[in-house]
């Protein structure tokens, strides 16, 4: 518990939200100090916050807090006093974040998921390319504007005896659906 006050006296005087539960501790930061406190966690001998676990994102797009669209979290962990520390940032669509794999290694698989599911590019990763999708894949598959069945289908035709990618075509008929009449009666 005197580690999470300690925590809290520092960032109150630095002016940067932090919110206490118990073994979890959530800071926001500006993106600009991202790496430093990153690096301030790692490096301090007192926080130990030694692993960075995951690096994740949350879109905002239809939330009209002011802020940017993308809520960029650092899972990080001290096993030393037992304690996930969750760095927080706002980000919108074109602004890149500086990386973090200079600091964590780990860092590199986790930026490259986060700019293939959600594009948002990290300034000098060492290896940013796509990871999960296709590399001919267009657009981003955890947005929220992105439509739920995809742009395009891949597939295997048995004639051509080959893959196939196509255009989605979704049936006219499911898309008038008449609600005075559901059962056609």
């Amino acid at each position: 518990m005197q580690f999470t006050l300690l925590l809290l006296k520092l960032f109150q005087r630095l002016k940067l939200e932090i919110v206490l539960e118990t073994n979890l501790i959530k800071l926001y930061v500006p993106q600009e100090h991202v790496v430093r406190v990153l690096r301030f966690f790692r490096d301090n001998t007192i926080c130990c916050f030694k692993e960075l676990l995951d690096i994740t994102a949350v879109d905002n797009l239809y939330l009209s807090h002011g802020k940017g669209r993308f809520d960029v979290i650092y899972n990080l962990l001290s096993l030393k006093y037992n304690v996930r520390l969750l760095v927080i940032t706002t980000v919108d669509e074109l602004t890149p974040l500086s990386s973090a794999t200079s600091i964590f290694n780990s860092a590199g698989w986790s930026e490259r998921e986060v700019f293939d599911m959600f594009g948002i590019f990290f300034v000098n990763h060492p290896d940013l390319r796509r990871i999960l999708t296709d590399y001919g894949f267009e657009g981003y598959p955890l947005r929220k504007d992105f439509p739920l069945t995809g742009y395009t289908e891949v597939r295997y035709d048995d004639e051509q005896k080959r893959i196939v990618s196509e255009d989605v075509e979704l049936a006219q008929q499911y898309r008038n659906f008449d609600f005075l009449n559901a059962w056609g009666k």
